[in-house]
């Protein structure tokens, strides 16, 4: 066997295992709850048979000790209605769609994309914002968390990209602004909801104010 073939089958499992994201009990979870994962979302989302070309699907996969398949995020081209979009799903599956450092990234770079094509935006956004360990890798520096919020208006001011998200669950925080700042929401009644912090934060903050 050649080194190219143990390469390819090498890769073709690891992006079956990746696919899967969290994995097969928290897919369960999901299902369970009434709702698609990412994956599910995306497929349904894009025209059938179209074209869909996956971005980052290796990034983060070797940190974390494993806990960040694919960063926690879903980005790509494809179409819908015959048109190119480019497509960005947190993956509730993978710790409830936290954000890491490498998921800002892969969003920046989903964003970029669009906005340097011209092409709509959508984003299926289920996210528990900021993995709180990991935080201080996620806001600092001109390609922190901000950029994501900056690229919303400029996309919306200036190059007239179209964005459109779909609030699929809990958004909290960055999960909340990201959808706010877009052109249109869509939300799943009984499902959805927006909010800066979670019920956690919301009870540690006497504490916090003293």
């Amino acid at each position: 066997m050649s080194r190219l073939t143990t390469l390819r089958d090498e890769y073709q499992k690891l992006r079956a295992r990746l696919e899967q994201g969290g994995g097969a009990e928290r897919i369960k979870r999901q299902h369970d709850q009434g709702k698609l994962t990412a994956r599910e979302r995306v497929a349904a989302l894009l025209d059938p048979d179209g074209p869909w070309v996956e971005i980052g699907l290796l990034v983060a996969w070797d940190q974390y000790d494993g806990q960040a398949p694919a960063a926690g995020v879903i980005t790509g081209l494809g179409r819908v209605g015959g048109r190119p979009v480019v497509v960005v799903a947190n993956d509730a599956t993978v710790k409830a769609g936290s954000w890491w450092p490498e998921t800002i990234r892969k969003m920046l770079r989903a964003q970029e994309i669009a906005m340097r094509q011209r092409i709509p935006i959508i984003y299926l956004v289920d996210s528990a914002g900021v993995d709180l360990p990991y935080q201080g890798g996620v806001f600092p520096g001109q390609y922190g968390a901000a950029r994501i919020f900056y690229y919303n208006s400029i996309m919306r001011r200036y190059l007239k990209v179209p964005q459109i998200a779909a609030v699929m669950g809990p958004c909290i925080a960055g999960g909340a602004y990201l959808p706010a700042l877009s052109d249109v929401i869509f939300m799943v009644d009984g499902t959805s909801f927006m909010g800066l912090g979670g019920p956690n934060l919301v009870k540690g903050f006497p504490s916090i104010i003293g």
